[in-house]
């Protein structure tokens, strides 16, 4: 959720790993219910506070089930609201949102892989969150992405972009990418843009740039009916957060990069000639590994 005065943005986590053995016993880090919250400051250095917790008393709604919820005390996430309470090493943080969209989508659907779904592809946020004291508050509070994520393990590489382009006197528009490994050499590839009330799905995308380090991603790509795209993510600023995930085997952690407020440019050349430009400063979130 990038905040709608521009100041920063936050990131809420609720993970749920290896319930069937307990999470990863051996680690500190391996508890199998826990709850992250990252504050992504407009070129600051990123917080996170991360609190792990045991099965007892967890509640998740069952395999189809309707509506979803995952719950363990304070910590709750449903079909559109979250709320939180984390205390950690002298930090504080408290949140309770709710959120409404107009447009949901599922990027990937791979079987025992496992899939990627956004219920909320162009998030409203309204509410409240507390850091140490400090309120942000606001209705709306502010712009971005509630999703789903679920696998047996992780993939060896994976780029992920979401991005929320608010326009003046039209509904936003967003574009969601996901590039990762599949067995077999196989990679998969695809980006959904949401613009003016119409959904453009694109598989055919071809990376011009892929620089971890440096947190730049830019690619190409062709929908079904003629509609390209020329898309560029600059996540390089002080706001790159470096998180260790465990691996779900236990054996050892991996680095994920993440900047929450990514600027982005998008450029889209329709079958007719005609092209238009979106852009955000602080708009999108980019996300690289391996």
């Amino acid at each position: 959720m990038g905040l709608a005065d521009g100041s920063g943005a936050w990131w809420f986590r609720y993970l749920l790993m290896n319930p069937g053995r307990g999470g990863c016993p051996e680690s500190k880090q391996g508890l199998p219910v826990q709850i992250w919250a990252t504050w992504f400051p407009d070129a600051g250095t990123p917080q996170s506070v991360i609190q792990g917790l045991p099965l007892t008393e967890f509640k998740i709604s069952r395999k189809g089930q309707a509506p979803f919820f995952y719950q363990l005390h304070d910590n709750e996430i449903g079909e559109d609201f979250c709320r939180g309470a984390l205390n950690v090493n002298g930090h504080s943080i408290e949140w309770n949102l709710q959120y409404r969209s107009t447009f949901r989508a599922t990027l990937s659907s791979k079987g025992w892989i496992g899939f990627s779904r956004t219920p909320h592809s162009d998030a409203v946020f309204s509410g409240h969150i507390t850091l140490d004291g400090r309120i942000f508050k606001a209705d709306p509070l502010g712009f971005g992405v509630q999703g789903h994520n679920c696998g047996y393990r992780h993939r060896n590489f994976w780029r992920w972009t979401h991005v929320y382009f608010p326009q003046s006197e039209r509904p936003a528009s967003t574009l969601e990418a996901l590039v990762y490994e599949m067995p077999f050499g196989l990679v998969f590839r695809k980006a959904v843009l949401w613009h003016e009330a119409k959904a453009y799905v694109f598989h055919n995308l071809r990376e011009i740039a892929n620089q971890r380090e440096a947190m730049q991603w830019e690619f190409v790509c062709t929908s079904g009916d003629g509609m390209s795209l020329e898309v560029s993510i600059n996540g390089q600023s002080p706001s790159v957060h470096r998180l260790p995930y465990l691996r779900t085997n236990c054996a050892g952690n991996f680095e994920v990069l993440n900047n929450s407020v990514s600027a982005a440019s998008l450029i889209i050349h329709r079958q007719d000639g005609s092209s238009e430009k979106l852009e955000t400063s602080t708009g999108a979130v980019l996300e690289m590994v391996g």
